[in-house]
């Protein structure tokens, strides 16, 4: 499985729950997490998705600290749908094991 497969299956989950997934870009921040996800309620998170068993890079890992350094909420290597699925239900209140 590709890393745009497990995008798009975000973004198409997103959309079903009733909230989006905005492509991120950012010109000079390299590193910047793929998509930017808010859900009702007012749950947001920045995610980065990752083909299966792939890993941030090192300037990832760093753009990754500093929005948590900001109190954002971060999720990293979102490699398959179950991690998907657990981040959508984390966000919509719900549990997300």
């Amino acid at each position: 499985m590709r890393e745009k497969t497990i995008e798009a299956y975000l973004r198409r989950r997103c959309k079903e729950l009733g909230g989006k997934a905005y492509k991120l870009t950012s010109p000079g921040s390299d590193g910047m997490p793929d998509r930017l996800v808010c859900m009702p309620g007012g749950r947001i998170a920045f995610v980065e998705t990752k083909a299966p068993g792939k890993t941030s890079r090192p300037i990832q890992l760093l753009r990754q600290q500093e929005l948590r350094d900001f109190g954002c909420e971060v999720y990293a290597d979102i490699d398959d749908k179950g991690s998907v699925d657990a981040l959508l239900a984390w966000m919509q209140g719900g549990d997300a094991t």
